[in-house]
């Protein structure tokens, strides 16, 4: 039995503090899968990545609207042209990529735009 007339320990000391922001993955196998999404869609998903992020809260809805409008904006250019450009090729190339690399670059804590 505790005595009840000596200090305890304060549970606002002794609890561990939350990390600053929430993490979109939560292992390297989980980072690798969610960078294959643009990869392996062909870039018809390039906006899922930074969609989920925005839910979980870990980077800014704005930046989830920007990849969105993107992504309609390439694909609608590239159905609604006629030919094959090269052009167009390249700028589904440039979806994939971008996408791909910032996807990788959402829990870096040295990137702060859109955090």
């Amino acid at each position: 039995m505790t005595n009840p007339y000596q200090p305890q320990p304060s549970p606002f000391i002794t609890t561990p503090l939350p990390s600053a922001r929430p993490r979109m993955f939560n292992s390297t196998v989980a980072k690798v899968i969610w960078i294959l999404v643009p990869i392996l869609t062909i870039s018809i998903g390039a906006a899922v990545p930074f969609v989920v992020a925005a839910v979980k809260g870990v980077v800014k809805p704005w930046l989830a609207i920007v990849y969105v409008a993107a992504e309609v904006l390439i694909l609608g250019i590239s159905t609604a042209a006629d030919g094959d450009s090269p052009f167009l090729g390249m700028l589904m190339i440039f979806l994939i990529v971008t996408s791909a690399t910032h996807t990788s670059l959402l829990d870096n804590d040295r990137v702060n735009i859109g955090k």
